[in-house]
């Protein structure tokens, strides 16, 4: 009579209907005109509400979710995100239906000639989603299976709806990997609480808005609790070159700023914490409809070309405010008696000479003098944290007696920035264009390395937002034996150990105190190997708070997903890297393939920055610039280097030669401007002969990388990562499986590797599907998927998902007592007695249930008779939808009762459809008597049994 998203929504409709239509209801004679008439009358009511609206792509999203509910029999707790009008090719024949987009699958519904058809896709099986626009698919989007390939087209907005499916199976893929709830927005903002599955649910133009938020983010570097709230294009005016430079603004709730169309020309990032007014400038021929933006250190920006001027203005004053006083708020809550204490929440915001100390260059009179090394000390019960200063300071070994070339063109450098500064801003309110790109191609100058690339990175925005937040860590942490400290313990000594700073205890020292702090800040991540040497190179440059800050932007920011116990970020990357090889230099791609070798080079290049490949003066450079424009110029190096060996590498005759030979390339990679001490590269090599090759300037290889492949922009790099993500992903859960497949085979289950496989696919798919219907249950078992674990361990089911399983693999599933039998198996395999299974104990069972002699059936009968269970449910209930995607998906006609009546169901089935029709599955349960309950007779056994022995008397001993 009624349907809804809410029984009150329900109610209120039917309350509507006694007020409005029951008293007009007797006039009627026949019920067939009572319902004609309230039918005809509901129908104009929801005419009149529709008029207007257009013939949209997308229903209202109450309507679309109650016929997704009621097409694929969904659960209440699979959400909805929308719904939109589209072609399924099926063969050569388009069929007209609805692509059902909800946070964990893609399902399309078509009714054509009186035959409905479905399809359900899990996104966890998608392995490549990309949008065509060639014959015969126009404008289609091509979604692709382990073994199917899914072909939509005929959108009204193509676009739009590609990258809502992006977003989707990218939160689902990153939950099969992480093991952990990614949510859509995945916003430490969005912590919210909801009362409801409905209004949890994220609209469509809700995730188009957190995921441009995300795009907006890593642009600008800023932190995670940064939203965008409004976005336009504009111009803005470059005092350097007289001339507008056309993008778009952006602005949030802490800062404004602005990227023109080429990234690379200009972009801007003023926090509101340094604005002192905004306004609206005077019109003008050259800056019409202008807005400007003063800050703190007297420098203006112009924003020409406004559209909406009055209400952007008005908007960014109002955040203004806000900004202000959640910096008061934040002073006052962290405040106390002594300046300094209030002092700290302005922090890096104060001025360019307070963001960091000038980095100075001691002598060895100053090292011999003697350094301690400082740590966290309690005094009063509070913190009071003094980190260590660049170790640059204490450990540099090339003092200067006298002016030298070296030191003058040091010097020349220092100058030329003093005069960008002069000119573009300094610190975070700067104009970041390709003058300042020119000049981090040339290398930083020491005494101002640490300063830019904290700005650079975005770290400057976390340490100024977190203070004292580092000694906090440290404090916490130190003393804390883990998984991630004894791993750290280990690598310490292998952190850059041709440098001084790591032959001291000083050096030392800070690095554990870094990573330590960082493990227990983010225990997801913990602790990788090549952190310390990555960490080590910031160490030697800025002070140990900013490398610790430094090291939670490399992470989470520039490299995600690179530092985990797979590696992933690396490993995706390298898909990325083929990729390019193949488009700049097809012919030694072909080669480098055959040799097997690029795997192997490119992980060891990326995940340590090339501080392992190059001398750490030339490194530093390639710090620079990667901290300026993120990844992708590891991808331009890396090219960059593979360009210059190209004739070389040809001729290698196998993959030992070919490392050997980029080996000695890379370390005649030399910076002849570092005034820094010579420090060889950790895998230092020679030439056969023993002679080096001809010095290569680090500068010059990297404006051959920047000219070449400057065409690889950020935003194709993300595209080609997604595309990889999904590949990546996949075959690292093909591995599981068959290293799991692998180590089972050999025991005594009697299965085939064949049937171990699916076995372990519907082991895999009953967790998956209690994670997507997120019951108590479900939420419970997300946390359960661990990749650190053994293989074996990764997967583990509770109860009621094992009594999910048992429904579908055993061949007395339907019986009297099947429930409480199947809970007493479960007992008996949880011998740990934490309420889970791994799939190796669950094919132990099965092994022994349809594979074992009968002596074992009867050792296990008798043992599961021995086992109390605290309940024993009297049936499962299975959702249609769950049912037919495990029939359809694994169907084991070997293991079931009735295998004819699923061949049965599965007759109806064609090229991937899915027949959902909830009456062919009716609960076999219905009708089940309630269980006899044999435990009191078994509790009267064992007493009896007990007054027996207690009766028996011991017989006398004999002697010998």
């Amino acid at each position: 009579v009624s349907a809804g998203t809410s029984k009150e929504e329900i109610e209120e409709h039917w309350q509507w209907l006694e007020v409005n239509l029951l008293h007009i209801l007797p006039v009627f004679e026949s019920d067939g005109d009572i319902t004609d008439f309230v039918l005809g009358k509901i129908k104009g009511i929801i005419a009149e509400e529709m008029k207007g609206e257009g013939d949209g792509a997308e229903r209202t999203r109450g309507e679309a979710l109650v016929r997704f509910r009621k097409f694929f029999a969904a659960p209440s707790t699979e959400l909805l995100v929308v719904a939109v009008s589209c072609s399924y090719w099926k063969g050569r024949m388009p069929r007209q239906g609805w692509l059902y987009l909800s946070v964990n699958h893609a399902c399309f519904y078509s009714v054509l000639l009186g035959k409905e058809a479905k399809l359900a896709i899990p996104w966890v099986d998608v392995v490549r989603l990309e949008k065509k626009g060639s014959a015969p698919f126009p404008e289609a989007v091509v979604l692709t299976t382990r073994h199917v390939q899914h072909n939509f087209s005929m959108f009204l907005n193509v676009a739009e709806t590609h990258v809502l499916m992006e977003r989707l199976a990218d939160a689902a893929v990153r939950r099969l990997l992480d093991g952990e709830r990614v949510e859509l927005g995945d916003d430490e903002c969005d912590g919210a609480p909801t009362t409801s599955p409905a209004a949890a649910q994220p609209g469509a133009v809700e995730l188009i808005g957190r995921a441009q938020s995300a795009r907006f983010r890593a642009q600008f570097r800023l932190p995670r609790s940064e939203q965008l709230e409004v976005e336009g294009d504009c111009t803005v005016w470059l005092p350097s070159d007289k001339s507008h430079v056309s993008g778009r603004l952006h602005a949030s709730q802490s800062y404004i700023c602005f990227a023109s169309r080429d990234d690379s020309i200009c972009t801007i990032v003023v926090p509101f914490l340094e604005v002192v007014v905004i306004e609206a400038a005077t019109s003008s021929s050259v800056l019409p409809n202008a807005l400007a933006v003063s800050t703190q250190n007297r420098l203006t920006f112009l924003f020409a070309h406004v559209r909406e001027r009055d209400s952007l203005l008005l908007h960014l004053r109002q955040a203004l405010v806000r900004a202000r006083l959640r910096s008061v708020v934040r002073s006052r809550c962290g405040g106390g008696d002594d300046d300094d204490d209030d002092d700290r929440c302005k922090s890096v915001w104060e001025s360019p000479a307070n963001l960091v100390v000038p980095c100075e260059i001691n002598s060895r009179d100053e090292e011999a003098a003697g350094h301690e090394p400082r740590g966290s000390e309690k005094t009063n019960g509070a913190v009071s944290f003094t980190g260590t200063q660049p170790l640059l300071n204490v450990f540099y070994q090339g003092g200067f007696e006298e002016p030298n070339i070296k030191l003058s063109k040091e010097v020349s450098k220092e100058e030329m920035w003093r005069k960008h500064f002069q000119q573009f801003g300094r610190a975070t309110c700067m104009y970041v264009t390709e003058h300042t790109r020119h000049l981090v191609m040339q290398g930083i100058p020491v005494r101002l390395r640490r300063e830019l690339w904290l700005l650079f990175s975005g770290a400057v925005h976390d340490m100024g937002s977190n203070p004292g937040h580092y000694a906090e860590l440290v404090d916490r942490s130190l003393g804390r034996a883990s998984i991630a400290t004894e791993e750290i313990e280990r690598d310490l000594h292998r952190s850059l150990p041709e440098h001084p700073a790591f032959q001291h205890p000083l050096g030392i020292d800070a690095l554990r105190r870094v990573l330590t702090a960082y493990a227990h800040r983010n225990p997801r991540i913990g602790y990788c190997q090549a952190m310390n040497i990555v960490t080590s190179a910031l160490l030697i440059f800025a002070s140990e708070e900013e490398a610790f800050w430094l090291l939670v932007a490399l992470c989470e920011r520039l490299l995600p997903d690179y530092y985990n116990n797979r590696v992933v970020g690396a490993l995706i990357d390298q898909g990325v890297f083929e990729e390019l090889i193949a488009e700049f230099l097809p012919t030694l791609h072909e080669r480098l393939q055959e040799l097997g070798f690029i795997a192997t080079t490119s992980l060891s290049w990326f995940l340590t920055l090339f501080l392992s490949v190059l001398p750490l003066e030339s490194a530093a450079c390639v710090l620079d610039c990667f901290m300026l424009d993120g990844a992708r110029v590891l991808f331009q190096l890396a090219l960059a280097v593979l360009h210059a060996n190209a004739e070389p590498l040809l001729a290698c005759r196998d993959d030992g030669e070919a490392m050997m030979l980029l080996g000695r390339y890379l370390d005649s990679v030399v910076n002849v401007d570092s005034i820094l001490p010579c420090v060889p590269s950790m895998h230092a090599t020679a030439n056969f002969d023993g002679q080096p090759l001809a010095p290569m300037e680090i500068s010059d290889l990297l404006h051959t990388a920047y000219e070449r492949f400057g065409s690889i922009k950020s935003e194709l790099m993300e595209q080609m990562r997604f595309r990889q993500r999904l590949k990546v992903i996949q075959y690292l859960e093909d591995t599981t499986k068959r290293n799991v497949v692998r180590a089972i085979s050999t025991g005594p289950t009697g299965f085939t590797a064949k049937v171990l496989e699916d076995l372990f696919d519907l082991f895999k798919l009953v967790h998956v599907q209690s994670v997507y219907w997120a019951t108590d249950g479900g939420r419970a078992a997300l946390g359960r998927h661990d990749p650190s674990l053994p293989y074996m361990q990764q997967y583990r089911v509770c109860l009621e998902q094992f009594l999910r399983l048992s429904a579908h693999l055993s061949p007395w599933a339907c019986g009297e007592h099947s429930a409480c039998l199947f809970s007493r198996v479960f007992s008996a395999m949880d011998v740990a007695r934490t309420g889970l299974i791994n799939f190796r104990d669950f094919v132990l069972w099965l092994g022994v249930l349809y594979n074992g002699d009968l002596t074992e059936k009867l050792r296990m009968l008798y043992r599961l008779h021995l086992i109390e269970v605290s309940f024993c449910p009297h049936g499962v209930v299975i959702s249609t939808f769950e049912i037919t995607r495990l029939r359809e998906k694994y169907p084991f006609s070997h293991f079931t009762h009735n295998a004819n009546s699923d061949a049965a169901d599965r007759s109806d089935a064609e090229d991937g459809f899915i027949n959902m029709d909830a009456q062919n599955n009716t609960d076999r349960r219905a009708s089940q008597k309630e269980a006899v309950d044999y435990r009191q007779m078994l509790r009267k056994w064992e007493e009896e049994k007990e007054e027996r022995e207690k009766s028996m008397k011991e017989l006398p001993k004999m002697n010998q």
